[in-house]
């Protein structure tokens, strides 16, 4: 059985000679993880910003997706000028398949009606791989030549380019941007080759204060797509205030695709957790959704010497 799964998700990507892919991952928690969609979110805080995360795919499925994801970032200044740099990685692992993103970040940042807007550039590159160790093709005259599967380890790279919008502002932030810009195409092999299709994405959110000082509510959604299916987040958080320690529970819906439930916790200054459980509302079933779970790191920097016009992060984490 085993066998057979990983044949059936390795044909999804190589079935054919020219196959497409969404190459990026839906975080649940992607409003935690901007500069993974957006590089303009590059240095928008003025804080060294470290973050990771770790995704568990359809739990329960033989050879299910499993995503890690690192990323930092930070703000620069030189010729009297702000500026935001960022790096990031990203490793997937679906059944016989490795994809890996990494890529570097730049976003020019203007003050602009009482908050920041970013625009930012992201130069990267895409690697696909195939291990073939485990394929069971069946049995039969031919079985072990199909040309559509390599019968050794494959990989291949490609280029690729992302360009984005970030505007923040004390009460609210908004995002534009595009990935894969070029459609890159990964040769796999000799005769496979996988094309990654631009992404578009629209992302936002906003801090709502309460009549109780100790509780805000923050809102966010993320629209996204690659002009042949659409996706919709839409994720509420209740944060509770207390002893300087912030803690926060929510839920978000993907219409016709999922619910998930949110919790976390700011640890220690700078330092924050979160998890949460996204469980598909189509056949699948709710005890076979994914799990998340992210850490970050945010540390003052001197970088950009004394402003008269600071920024805070409307995240807490």
């Amino acid at each position: 059985m085993k066998r057979i799964k990983g044949l059936l998700l390795a044909a999804l990507l190589l079935g054919s000679v020219a196959a497409k892919a969404q190459f990026d991952v839906d975080f649940t928690n992607y409003w935690a993880l901007n500069g993974y969609y957006n590089p303009a979110y590059a240095g928008q805080v003025d804080k060294l910003n470290i973050y990771g995360t770790y995704s568990l795919q359809l739990a329960g499925f033989t050879n299910a997706p499993k995503t890690m994801y690192f990323g930092a970032d930070m703000p620069v200044k030189f010729l009297n000028q702000k500026h935001g740099v960022g790096v990031g990685f990203m490793n997937e692992t679906i059944g016989l398949l490795t994809n890996q993103r990494f890529f570097a970040q730049y976003s020019f940042k203007l003050d602009l009606w009482g908050g920041k807007l970013g625009i930012g550039v992201q130069l990267g590159g895409l690697s696909v791989g195939f291990n073939p160790d485990d394929l069971d093709l069946g049995e039969g005259e031919n079985a072990e030549d199909d040309p559509a599967f390599p019968s050794a380890e494959a990989n291949g790279t490609a280029f690729d380019l992302d360009l984005g919008l970030f505007y923040s502002h004390k009460l609210f932030y908004a995002g534009l941007s595009v990935a894969h810009l070029l459609a890159p195409k990964v040769l796999i092999g000799e005769t496979n080759e996988m094309k990654v299709d631009p992404v578009y994405y629209l992302t936002g959110g906003c801090n709502i204060k309460t009549k109780n000082p100790l509780i805000s509510i923050q809102p966010s959604v993320m629209l996204r797509t690659d002009m042949l299916m659409f996706k919709a987040d839409l994720t509420a958080r209740f944060l509770y205030t207390w002893n300087e320690k912030v803690y926060y529970a929510g839920v978000s819906y993907s219409p016709a695709n999922s619910v998930a439930f949110l919790i976390g916790m700011q640890l220690i200054k700078g330092l924050g957790v979160g998890y949460s459980y996204n469980m598909f509302t189509s056949k699948i079933g709710a005890l076979n959704g994914s799990h998340d779970i992210y850490v970050n790191y945010s540390m003052d920097m001197n970088f950009m010497g004394k402003s008269k016009n600071k920024h805070k992060s409307i995240r807490i984490l």
